[in-house]
Order: structure tokens, then C-alpha cells, then sequence
């Protein structure tokens, strides 16, 4: 592993540059107890979580693992109320890194920078990524359009990377659709300094997403993807996605963005425990959940193709371990 180590990994405190998404539901502190004591850095989706639950996380993960983690929030899709208890919250439990996303809010960022805490912010602009480094980001996480769940930007991953490498001060980390060791070696021989995985690690046994999503990822090619803003409800309007095709998006044809969240149907088609589900939510389903899951949004990025199977997350990230470390020897 040592072959891979980047700056990235001292600031982070991890052993390799592979970073966990800190995807909403997924990530609860089985699979970033798994990744971190693999030797990547994970993170604890808490989008729009209580209180309550992010403290369970945290003091679970803390149980399980020794290792350094962030928690990831979404300032500028949150209730501020929310997001400010959150923060608080998280600070006084002794969190010291966060991952923030979408719309640069710089206030957020202050926020915790005062506290002396880490902000990893993902990005999908090059404007954003000036905003973000402004703000006082400590890390620039370039998500292409090929990423799964919310895709903030229209650039593929790499051309975006190459693009925010040219402005950057602080570390750059590549995220969208990448799920193998190729992609990983890719970017550091352009220059960032590690990658961050999402779908890779929600086919994985720790994860918590349903079997069935599960089993939908092994079973995609990257072609069976699709970018809509049509599972937007709670969110903002134009907020697209990336999902595995289903037959709510085969149902729209060619139009598959320009949905307006005001003007869809509110109809419950799923539960998760006692929580109604609607159709066209950003919901996932997660591994209580019931009803329609065919119909929900199936959060997957371009890089399913590589993906053949749910193991473990170490396994997983040891196999893009052996796979970069080979592909940069190739290159020597």
C-alpha cells in the first residue's frame, strides 16, 4: 500500500487514497467502520439525518473503529435549523472532519474551520471548486456526471479534475464512476491525489442499502444508467440523479430532466419503518424497506459495469489496491 500513499493520506489519516462517499442512508457506520479499518477514509452519510441518529452513528462507529471519519452534510439542502443542530451536535461529540456538498454555503464552511475541523467539499463546477476553496476547503472532491445519486455538474470526472488541478491549493480527489483500481491509478497519474468511491461501496455486505439495490448494481452495465431529476421530491427543482433504469424513468421516454417538484403526484408506493415513501422521492431503498423498491430511485454511477458482486468492503478496496498498485507498475 505503500506505493500509493499520497499527501492526501497524512492529512486524512488514512493508510490509502480511497475515500468512502458519504452516501445519505448508506453509509452508516457498518461500512465506514469496514472501509476505514481497511485503511481508507470514510465518512458517515447523515444528509438530513436527527440528531439522534448521528449521534448513534457516531458513537457506533467510534466503537468500531479507531480511525478518523467525517460526517456528511448537505448545508444548502437542509433546513437551517437542522443543519445547525447537526453541526452542533457533531462538534460536541468531537467530530474534526466534514463533507460537505452541492451549493457552496461559505458561512458552513466557517462554521467548522473555526472549530479547527477538516472540510472536504465535493464539487462538480470549476466555479464551485473556486467557491469552495475561498470558503476554506481543505480538500476538492471532483464529481463527474458519471457518479451515482446527485450529480451536481454536466463534466465528466476527469476532465473536470484535470480542470480544478490547474486552480487547486488543496488536495483533489476524483469522484463518478469509478469502481476499480484502473480508475484510482488514473488519478493519480494526473495528478490528484486520490479518488472517492460511492456505488463500489454500496454493492458491499456492510452496506445499507436493500439486497435488491444491491442485486440491481451487480446485475448493470454502465449503459443501463440514466441521468433524471425526476426522483426529486425533497429536494430542490433540477436536482438530478443518477439511477439504474427502471420503469418509471423507461415511462418518460426521452424526457428525462425538466421535472418540476411542485407539479408531481404525491402517492406513498413504500415504507421504511412506519416512514411513508413517495414516488418520485430521492428515497433509496434502505434494508427495512417495503413496498414498491422497483419503483424508487436506484442510486448507481457509470462504473457498475466492474461491479460483480456484493463482498465486503475490505475486499473490495484491497481488490483496487492490488489493481492501481499493478497499473502503476505497469507505467514505470
Amino acid at each position: 500500500m505503500a506505493n500509493l500513499r499520497t499527501p492526501i493520506c497524512e492529512l486524512l489519516g488514512c493508510e490509502v487514497p480511497i475515500l468512502l462517499a458519504g452516501m445519505g442512508g448508506v453509509a452508516r457506520w457498518e461500512l465506514a467502520a469496514a472501509v476505514a479499518n481497511a485503511g481508507g477514509f470514510a465518512m458517515l452519510g447523515m444528509v438530513r439525518e436527527s440528531p439522534d441518529l448521528i449521534e448513534t452513528e457516531v458513537r457506533a462507529l467510534r466503537a468500531a473503529t479507531n480511525r478518523p471519519f467525517a460526517v456528511n452534510v448537505i448545508p444548502s439542502a437542509t433546513d437551517p435549523a437542522l443543519l445547525e443542530r447537526q453541526i452542533s451536535l457533531c462538534l460536541d461529540l468531537g467530530v474534526r472532519a466534514f463533507t460537505f456538498f452541492w451549493d457552496v454555503l461559505p458561512e458552513a464552511v466557517d462554521r467548522v474551520k473555526r472549530e479547527g475541523c477538516l472540510v472536504l467539499h465535493q464539487i462538480g463546477t470549476v466555479e464551485a471548486a473556486r467557491q469552495a476553496q475561498d470558503a476554506g476547503a481543505d480538500v476538492l472532491i471532483t464529481q463527474g456526471i458519471e457518479a451515482g445519486g446527485h450529480v451536481h455538474g454536466r463534466t465528466g470526472a476527469f476532465a473536470l479534475a484535470e480542470a480544478v488541478l490547474d486552480l487547486a491549493t488543496v488536495p483533489v480527489v476524483v469522484s463518478g464512476g469509478i469502481s476499480t483500481g484502473r480508475g484510482l491509478a488514473a488519478a493519480l497519474a494526473m495528478g490528484a491525489q486520490g479518488v472517492q468511491c460511492g456505488t463500489a461501496f454500496l454493492a458491499t455486505s456492510e452496506s445499507f442499502a436493500h439486497d435488491y439495490h444491491k442485486d440491481r448494481v451487480v446485475a448493470a452495465g454502465g449503459e443501463d444508467t440514466v441521468l433524471t431529476d425526476v426522483f426529486v421530491l425533497n429536494w430542490p427543482k433540477g436536482a438530478a440523479v443518477r439511477v439504474v433504469g427502471n420503469s418509471v424513468t423507461a415511462a418518460l421516454g426521452d424526457r428525462l430532466l425538466g421535472h418540476d417538484p411542485d407539479t408531481l403526484p404525491r402517492e406513498v408506493i413504500a415504507q421504511d419503518m412506519g416512514q411513508p415513501l413517495l414516488r418520485y422521492s430521492t428515497d433509496s431503498p434502505m434494508r427495512h424497506t417495503t413496498g414498491a423498491l422497483e419503483e424508487m430511485a436506484l442510486y448507481a454511477g457509470q462504473g457498475v459495469g466492474a461491479i460483480r458482486g456484493v463482498i465486503p468492503a475490505a475486499d473490495r478496496l484491497r481488490q483496487m489496491v492490488r489493481e492501481a498498485e499493478a497499473c502503476l507498475e505497469t507505467l514505470k
